[in-house]
């Protein structure tokens, strides 16, 4: 009998990699509307820790003809809430600030109306926030800041429910959460997020863009398909906020992102517990059951799109079964989400 097991269990070795074998050649077909020389996007596949695909398809740039690849950079948009919301919770764990804190004893400037909201709220798009880009004047053309948005927040005391009583998805809590990242920490937003999250984890080709600061490496410009032709549309009014959507990354440093949700390097188990669990029920949104800290939850999946002018991308984590897709395109379709989990499927385990 003991002759048997060796080859019982090659056998087995030899059909798993055939499944990922058939999986890897599937992906190509689905992939395929990024191929040629139209905008693209980079795809990472990670199980149990090791890329099983990091590939780059079509181009990050038309004009000059530089293809897409496993280092290229792109605007990430709501997927930077993850790491806004990872910053507070470091915050939290060192003292600098509590969960339950109200906001207003942070941004003095919002409307005694916001009394009674917490950044606990805004993490999980409790706080009732009116939309900011619903404030915005008609026919704005120039990009708005932070300050901006602070400054239409605090001038409008109506509020679409009271805090903690629904969810509505407030892109505006997440700028607010990054002004309180740099008010408890003393520290401006990008610095804070270079020095505490990505140089720790050697994410050294991330940064959080704002104008006038670092540029960004290998940078994918955004672009939308407009009757027929792809014109560059790299750049909104809302592109300059922060906190929301300002984080350029590449797959291979989502790569180093995904590892450190596994343990403590960066939080603590107690703070991933935080994240990953469901502190806000969500009704209204295909595929999501709740929303966490940056993360939405559906049923053992957790997963982040983000969608900007020329971008869209997804992050989707099976953490039980260790498996992780990212997916990031630098045009305005199609959204990623569908072939990001098609993907996914092929390569988990019954």
């Amino acid at each position: 009998m003991r002759k048997f097991v060796p080859l019982f269990l090659v056998l087995l070795v030899l059909a798993g990699r055939v499944q990922a074998g058939d999986a890897i050649a599937d992906v190509d077909g689905l992939m395929s509307r990024y191929h040629g020389d139209v905008p693209g996007a980079s795809l990472l596949v990670i199980k149990d820790g090791k890329p099983l695909l990091r590939r780059g398809y079509g181009l990050a740039n038309l004009e000059t003809h530089e293809a897409a690849t496993p280092a290229t950079n792109y605007r990430l948009a709501s997927v930077t809430k993850q790491f806004t919301a990872a910053a507070i919770l470091l915050l939290a764990e060192r003292g600098s600030l509590s969960l339950d804190d109200h906001v207003r004893h942070w941004i003095p400037e919002l409307p005694a109306t916001h009394e009674a909201i917490t950044i606990r709220q805004l993490l999980s798009h409790g706080g009732g926030l009116i939309d900011y880009e619903d404030l915005m004047p008609a026919h704005v053309t120039e990009q708005i800041s932070d300050a901006d948005v602070l400054r239409m927040l605090a001038a409008e005391p109506r509020s679409y429910f009271a805090p903690g009583t629904s969810y509505r998805y407030s892109n505006g809590g997440y700028v607010l959460l990054g002004l309180i990242v740099e008010r408890a920490s003393k520290q401006s937003l990008p610095d804070f997020l270079a020095k505490n999250i990505f140089k720790p984890l050697g994410m050294t080709h991330t940064l959080l863009y704002v104008l006038g600061g670092p540029e960004v490496t290998h940078r994918a410009y955004g672009y939308s398909e407009e009757n027929g032709r792809w014109m560059r549309t790299d750049q909104s009014p809302t592109s300059a906020t922060r906190g929301d959507g300002g984080i350029y990354s590449s797959i291979d440093d989502m790569a180093k992102w995904d590892a450190a949700l596994y343990d403590h390097r960066l939080l603590s188990d107690d703070s991933r517990k935080l994240a990953f669990s469901a502190q806000n029920q969500v009704h209204d949104e295909p595929d999501v059951d709740a929303y966490g800290f940056g993360w939405r939850i559906h049923g053992d999946v957790l997963w982040h799109s983000g969608e900007s002018m020329g971008f869209r991308n997804v992050i989707i984590r099976w953490p039980r079964q260790r498996l992780t897709v990212v997916l990031l395109s630098n045009r305005n379709d199609p959204e990623p989400y569908r072939t990001a989990l098609a993907i996914g499927q092929r390569f988990l385990q019954p």
